[in-house]
Order: structure tokens, then sequence, then C-alpha cells
């Protein structure tokens, strides 16, 4: 790919310039640490807009990029932030037209295009581990649940919310919903379920055999299959990578023993499932390569 400019928004406003599928020169972000992660929670939108372009304008300079490309967390489609649970203040917005304006001193004629956050880490996947030619979904276990594509097609892509149990009781996802995927995994509904014990020590007791804990650990597994399954059927089958600070309490073997009670029809059982660090760099890198790839398809 030719060069272009990645740009993710998420714990902070990171930017990077990309050649090659490799992040060339220097990450500039803010702010410069990461130490906060609630520093964008409640900051005026147009304040987001302006660091966002001071952190893309030196990425600028000496370079003539195809494309700038965004990954926002959110509902995100046709340029604008549908609904933004995290950053609420930017729901609503047409953030890519706002940005077109609040970049053209600096970026006149270059293509912007905005993405969901997990769809970016998807292409980032799939272009540093040679997956462009196919399609790959990404699971991403944090705060909350998100499901990536690539090929990126639009749409509303809310993999977090998908209905993984009919439990009325199911109630902790963040946005109300009850029986959500997001509600079983999410690092907040794993705290509002045991309000005496944090995630790790959740596992960590299920380890040694606490039969509360055990449960839970195999409703957690099978939530994530369930809601593979479903991107199974409706898909195909195919590779599905999982990252984010919750994938390494995954046991891979179980959650595949649980896909395949679910998944019988035999054209659909060529799936796989991998492990994999996700991080900054990767996102930047596939925003970097939907924001290239969105040129080309215009």
């Amino acid at each position: 790919m030719a060069s272009a400019i990645g740009v993710l928004v998420s714990e902070r406003i990171a930017g990077a310039l990309v050649e090659d599928h490799k992040i060339s020169g220097a990450i500039r972000s803010f702010p410069e640490n990461n130490s906060g992660s609630d520093v964008l929670q409640g900051m005026p939108s147009e304040v987001i807009v302006q660091h966002i372009v001071d952190v893309v304008t030196p990425l600028l300079s000496g370079s003539k990029p195809t494309a700038i490309g965004l990954g926002f967390p959110g509902i995100v489609r046709n340029g604008t932030i549908e609904d933004a649970p995290n950053l609420v203040q930017l729901k609503g917005a047409h953030i890519q037209n706002v940005l077109r304006g609040a970049l053209e001193p600096v970026a006149a004629g270059i293509p912007i295009a905005i993405f969901n956050d997990a769809d970016v880490v998807a292409a980032g996947l799939a272009a540093t581990r040679g997956h462009l030619d196919r399609l790959i979904r990404v699971w991403t276990l944090g705060n909350g649940i998100g499901f990536g594509r690539y090929p990126f097609q639009e749409g509303v892509w809310e993999g977090g919310h998908l209905v993984v149990t009919l439990d009325p009781k199911e109630h902790f996802c963040g946005c109300g919903g009850k029986g959500h995927l997001e509600g079983i995994m999410g690092q907040r509904a794993m705290r509002l379920r045991f309000m005496d014990l944090e995630p790790e020590e959740i596992f960590e007791q299920a380890k040694q055999g606490e039969h509360r804990c055990v449960d839970f650990v195999k409703f957690w597994h099978r939530a994530l299959a369930a809601a593979t399954a479903n991107s199974i059927h409706l898909e195909g089958c195919g590779k599905f990578f999982i990252t984010g600070m919750n994938s390494k309490y995954l046991n891979v073997t179980l959650l595949g023993e649980y896909l395949h009670e679910m998944v019988k029809l035999t054209p659909l059982q060529g799936y796989s499932l991998e492990i994999v660090p996700g991080g900054e760099e990767i996102a930047l890198i596939g925003a970097a390569v939907n924001g290239a790839q969105s040129v080309d398809r215009s």
C-alpha cells in the first residue's frame, strides 16, 4: 500500500504514518503518556477534534499520504458516529465532515474516512498477518466487547450486544439490554456480577475449584462460543482472532469444544480461533489500511 495515516480515538488519541503495513516514524499522541483511561471522557467534541488535528499535522510533514483513516468507538456509519457509549459527546456527530473541515488547512485534498475501532483492529491484524485476501473477524475483550470485521463493510456490527441467553436476570450490559454478550464477558459486567471479586480473582478461584467461579467461567466461554456461532451461521466460517486485555483468561480448547456443539453444518466447520496481541499499533495500521482502501473503492 502507499503511505496513509492511521488515527485511533480510544483511551487517548494516537496517530501514525503507515507505509507497507508498518508504522513509519514515531506515534504521535494526546496525551503523550497512556496513564489515564478517562482523559477524553467529558471533553467537548470540538476540543477532541482539535487534538486530532494536532496529532495529524506533524505526520504530514514531508509526506503526502493517500488517505487518513480514523477509528472511533461506537456505531459508525456513513461518516457519522450514531452512538458512542464511551464518548457520549460524539453521539450524532458527522465527524467525517467535521474533520474534513478542521484538517483542510493542513491536509487539503487528502481523503478522510472513519471506522469503528474494532474494525480497524481487524484490518490491522489482516494486514500484519497476510490475510488481506480473506474474511477475518476479531473479538476484543475488555471493559466492553468489540467485534471487528475485515474486509470493511458498512453495517452496525455491534457484536458485543448479541443476545446469547434468554435469561431475564442477565441484565449487566452497560446499554441496559438483557442477555447480551457484553453483559457476561465485559470487565464492568463481571464486576457488577461479582461485587466481592475482581475479574482476575474470579478466574483464579475457578482454577482452585470454587464452584461459583467454575460455573461462571464455563458460562463466560459458552457465551463467546454462542456469539461466534451466530457470526458463522450468518457469514460463514473463517478466521476469528481474539485480543484485548481479558483475552488472557480465554481457554481456546474449551471455547472450541463449546463452538463444536453449536456449529454442526459441514460447510461451516472450517473456522479457526487464535488469541493474538492487539494494541494501539495494530489499530493504527488497520485505520490506515481501511482509509487507503476506501479511496480505492471510491
